[in-house]
C-alpha cells in the first residue's frame, strides 16, 4: 500500500572511517583513521604518490567532495570519487516515471511508447569501484560507504592510470593531465579533454566548501598552472563528429542525429520538422532525466518508430553531450504539444529517484553551459519560468494531468545549476514583500520521501539534500499534505519520491496567503499551502514581481494547460484545438505570480510532408502563473495584474 504519511527519520550522523594501506590491504584495523575529509586526500595522496591538489581537483568535479551518505549517483558511481558498480549500471528505462503522450498533440495522437532497448555492453572505464577494489585490496562495500576508502581508491586508480600512460609519479599537477583524463572514463578526447580542463581549471582557481555531511575542505588555489596536455594522444580516443551539433566550442559535443523518416500507415517518427525562431519563438528549455543510462537512451532515440525524441543527452561521469535534434525542429518530449513547439529539451543520464539519488558536477557544468550557450542564442530568460524541469509542464486538458512526468525530481540541485548558469537565485524585496522564492539550503534541507529502493519501493528514502518543501493544509510539522485534484481525485498527496503533488521546489515563484511563527503560507493548486520557513533557516526568500487575481465579480477563472488560439484563428480546414481548462481553478482572493505572457499558437504538423505543417497564430491573450509545481495558464480578460 502506497503511504500518505511518513515514519519520521533522524538524519544519522556520518562517520568518516580510514581505508587500507596499499602496503598492508589484509589490516584495515591498523590503518590509520584520517579525523577529517582533508585529512583523508592528504593521506591518500601521499599513500599513492597522486598530488593532493590533483586528487582534490578530480573529486571535486565528480562530487565537489560529497559522501552522498554511500548512495550512487546518476550513473552508479560512489563516494567522493565517484567510482563506478558495473553492477549498477545495467539499465535502459527511459521515461519509466509516467504514462504520458510524449508529443502532446490532440491532433496527432500516438500510441503508447514502446519498450526499452537492451542495454548496451558496460565499458571497463566505467567499472572504476572493481578496478579500486583489486588495487586497494579494499572490498567493494567499504568502498561504497566508507569516504575515506573512496579516496584511497580514487588515489590509486590516479596513480595506475599514469604508471599505464609511462608518466612520472611527479609532484607537479600539471604531469598528471593524461591520467585524469583517463580518468573520466570519457571514449571520446574532447569529451576527456573537457573533463581534464575543468579540473585543472578548479585547480588553478582553487575551491572551498562544507560537504554534505560537514567536513570543511579546501583546494588552495594554484594560478598559472602548466598542463602537460601531450599524455592525452596516448589514451587513443576516438575523435568524434561534431557535425551538425549545435553546441559552445567548450564542451564535448556529437552528432547523433534522431531520424525524421516516413512510417508504414501514413505514419512517421520520432520529431516534427519546424524553422524556429522564425516561425515560433523558443520561450523554454526543459530539464529532464532519462530514467535510464547514456547508452541505451541514445539508442532509443535513434528509432524512428519509437514516439518520443528530445535534442539533446548529457552523460553522468564526464558530461559529454550528443545532439539529436537540430533546434530550429520540434522534438517530442515534454508530453505536451504547446510546449514542445516552444521548447528546447535536454535529457541527462540518470534517474530521478530510483537507485540514485545524485548528479555529477561535471554534468551540471557541462549542461550548464550549453543551456547557457541555447539561452543567450534564442534570448530565453534564465530563470524559473523559462528554465523548467519536466515536472513543471502542466498536462495538456484534464484527463492528462496524472500521467505527466516528474523528472528532474527532487534531487536535481536548481540552485548550484543557477550558479554554474551565471545567475544565482536571490531574493528581492524586503521581510513583508507579498511573493516569495523557494530558497531552501540544498545541504541542510532533507525531507522525508520514500520509494527510491527499486526493489522496494515502500522503503524509506535515506537522508539526502534535496531542492523542494512539502506543502501542508496547516503551520504545523503533523498537519496533512494539501491535495492535488488532477493527480489525485479521490486521494491524498504521497510522500513518494515520484509525487510532487505538494511539493514548491527551489527557484519557484509563489504568492504569499499568510504567514504564523515560522510558517509561510503560498496560494498553491487553488488553497493554502504551508511550509516551515524560519528565519534560522529560511527555505524561501521575498521576490518582488508580477501576479495576478481574478477580476471583481468573478467567482474564480478557469485554469489551463496550453496557450491555444481561439477558433476564430484557424484557417479553413484546419481542426479547431478546443481551449479546455483544467480541472483546477483560481478562486477570487487568491493571487499567482506570473512568469511570462503568451498569444495563442498552435503548430499544426501532423503529416510527413513539412510542407504541410503550418503556425496558427491568434489574438487570445495569457498569462503563465506558477499554479502548483506545474506552470499553468490563465486568460488575461479573466484576470488583474498588480505588482508584490
Amino acid at each position: 500500500m502506497r503511504r500518505s504519511s511518513p515514519l519520521r527519520l533522524a538524519a544519522a550522523a556520518i562517520v568518516v572511517a580510514g581505508g587500507l594501506s596499499p602496503a598492508q590491504p589484509a589490516s584495515a584495523t591498523q590503518a590509520a583513521v584520517p579525523d577529517s575529509r582533508q585529512a583523508a586526500f592528504t593521506e591518500a595522496a601521499k599513500a599513492y604518490g597522486v598530488p593532493e591538489s590533483v586528487l582534490l581537483g578530480v573529486s571535486y568535479l565528480e562530487s565537489r567532495w560529497d559522501a552522498n551518505a554511500g548512495k550512487p549517483s546518476s550513473s552508479a558511481g560512489y563516494g567522493p570519487m565517484h567510482l563506478t558498480d558495473a553492477a549498477e549500471l545495467s539499465g535502459g528505462n527511459h521515461h519509466a516515471e509516467g504514462t504520458e503522450d510524449a508529443r502532446g498533440d490532440d491532433g496527432r495522437p500516438l500510441p503508447a511508447p514502446q519498450a526499452a532497448p537492451a542495454p548496451a555492453e558496460v565499458p571497463a572505464s566505467l567499472r572504476t569501484l572493481e578496478k579500486a577494489a583489486q588495487l586497494t585490496g579494499v572490498s567493494r562495500e567499504e568502498l561504497r560507504g566508507d569516504p575515506a576508502a573512496n579516496i584511497r581508491g580514487g588515489a590509486a586508480l590516479l596513480a595506475d592510470y599514469q604508471k599505464a600512460l609511462g608518466a612520472p609519479l611527479s609532484d607537479d599537477p600539471g604531469q598528471w593531465y593524461g591520467a585524469v583524463a583517463r580518468y573520466s572514463g570519457a571514449e571520446e578526447a574532447e569529451a576527456a579533454k573537457f573533463f581534464a580542463d575543468e579540473v585543472y581549471a578548479t585547480i588553478e582557481s582553487g575551491a572551498e566548501r562544507v560537504t554534505d555531511d560537514g567536513q570543511k575542505v579546501e583546494l588552495r588555489a594554484a594560478p598559472g598552472l602548466r598542463k602537460m596536455d601531450g599524455w592525452l594522444d596516448r589514451l587513443g580516443l576516438r575523435r568524434p563528429v561534431r557535425g551538425e551539433a549545435e553546441c559552445p566550442p567548450t564542451v564535448s559535443c556529437e552528432w547523433i542525429p534522431a531520424p525524421y523518416q516516413a512510417l508504414p500507415g501514413d505514419d512517421y517518427g520520432n520529431h516534427d520538422t519546424s524553422n524556429r525562431p522564425v516561425n515560433q519563438q523558443i520561450e523554454y528549455i526543459v530539464i529532464h532525466d532519462m530514467e535510464g543510462y547514456f547508452a541505451p537512451s541514445v539508442r532509443l532515440v535513434q528509432d524512428p518508430a519509437r514516439p518520443a525524441s528530445w535534442h539533446y543527452s548529457v552523460r553522468s561521469v564526464d558530461g559529454h553531450i550528443a545532439q539529436h535534434v537540430k533546434t530550429k525542429d520540434v522534438a517530442w518530449q515534454a508530453g505536451n504539444w504547446y510546449v514542445n513547439a516552444k521548447s528546447i529539451g535536454i535529457e541527462h543520464e540518470g534517474f530521478l529517484g530510483e537507485g540514485a539519488f545524485w548528479y555529477t558536477e561535471a554534468m551540471y557544468r557541462s549542461s550548464a553551459r550549453l543551456v547557457r550557450y541555447l539561452a543567450q542564442r534564442y534570448q530565453v530568460p534564465l530563470d524559473r519560468a523559462h528554465i523548467i524541469g519536466h515536472d513543471n509542464v502542466p498536462g495538456t486538458i484534464a484527463s492528462t494531468v496524472r500521467g505527466m512526468h516528474e523528472d528532474p525530481g527532487p534531487f536535481w540541485d536548481w540552485a548550484h545549476y543557477f550558479q554554474l548558469l551565471g545567475r544565482p537565485l536571490h531574493g528581492t524585496g524586503g521581510p513583508r514583500t507579498e511573493s516569495v522564492m523557494i530558497l531552501p539550503d540544498y545541504e541542510k534541507n532533507q525531507p522525508y520521501y520514500y520509494g527510491c529502493d527499486r526493489k522496494n519501493p515502500e522503503a524509506d528514502c535515506a537522508p539526502h539534500g534535496s531542492a523542494s518543501v512539502w506543502l501542508r493544509t496547516e503551520p504545523r510539522e503533523d498537519a496533512p499534505l494539501v491535495k492535488d485534484i488532477g493527480k489525485h481525485p479521490t486521494g491524498d498527496s504521497l510522500y513518494s519520491v515520484y509525487d510532487h503533488s505538494a511539493r514548491a521546489a527551489t527557484g519557484q515563484r509563489y504568492a504569499v496567503a499568510d504567514r504564523q511563527g515560522d510558517w509561510t503560507a503560498i496560494w498553491y493548486l487553488g488553497q493554502k499551502a504551508w511550509f516551515h520557513n524560519p528565519a534560522s533557516q529560511p527555505t524561501a526568500v521575498p521576490s518582488k514581481g508580477l501576479v495576478v487575481t481574478p477580476k471583481p465579480g468573478l467567482a474564480s477563472v478557469p485554469v489551463y494547460g496550453r496557450a491555444y488560439p481561439e477558433a476564430e484563428a484557424y484557417p479553413a480546414g484546419v481542426p479547431y484545438q478546443t481551449i479546455s481548462p483544467l480541472q483546477y481553478t483560481l478562486a477570487a482572493g487568491q493571487r499567482y505570480t506570473v512568469g511570462l505572457t503568451a498569444v495563442g499558437e498552435y503548430y499544426r504538423a501532423v503529416t510527413f510532408d513539412p510542407a504541410n505543417h503550418q503556425v496558427i497564430r491568434g489574438k487570445q491573450k495569457y498569462y503563465q502563473i506558477q499554479f502548483g509545481h506545474r506552470v499553468m495558464f490563465v486568460k488575461a480578460e479573466d484576470v488583474v495584474v498588480s505588482a508584490t
